[in-house]
């Protein structure tokens, strides 16, 4: 199923940004960059199970709700957690501006979820 495959890999790199941010940013960001850098990996990981959710009721219906919330979903972990991982190693803000857009599409697919019908 696509979803688990998008899903799983998603999950992957949550997993290795986390350690990535636990062991090799250590001592190399402040704390406020290191925990926007969990921010990220924690939104990541959340959708990325969300996706395992949409593979889930796919199974169950048609809706193309369910589809487009797969896609907000995957959208939403690229321009929400890939902006704060980009803010935090380039020190460059202005990706800042980015993140808001990722929240609006996860906030998109959870609706979309929310008036599947079943």
């Amino acid at each position: 199923m696509f979803w688990i495959k998008i899903g799983s890999l998603l999950m992957f790199l949550g997993v290795a940004f986390g350690a990535f941010g636990a062991h090799a940013l250590k001592g190399k960001l402040d704390a406020y960059y290191m925990d926007v850098f969990k921010t990220g990996v924690l939104y990541q990981m959340i959708h990325a199970l969300g996706l395992f959710g949409v593979a889930w009721l796919s199974t169950f219906s048609n809706d193309p709700k369910i589809f487009w919330a797969g896609i907000l979903m995957t959208v939403g972990v690229l321009l929400f957690s890939g902006s704060l991982y980009i803010i935090c190693l380039s020190g460059v803000r202005a990706f800042g501006a980015v993140t808001p857009l990722g929240g609006l599409c996860f906030l998109a697919a959870w609706i979309l979820l929310l008036t599947t019908k079943m």
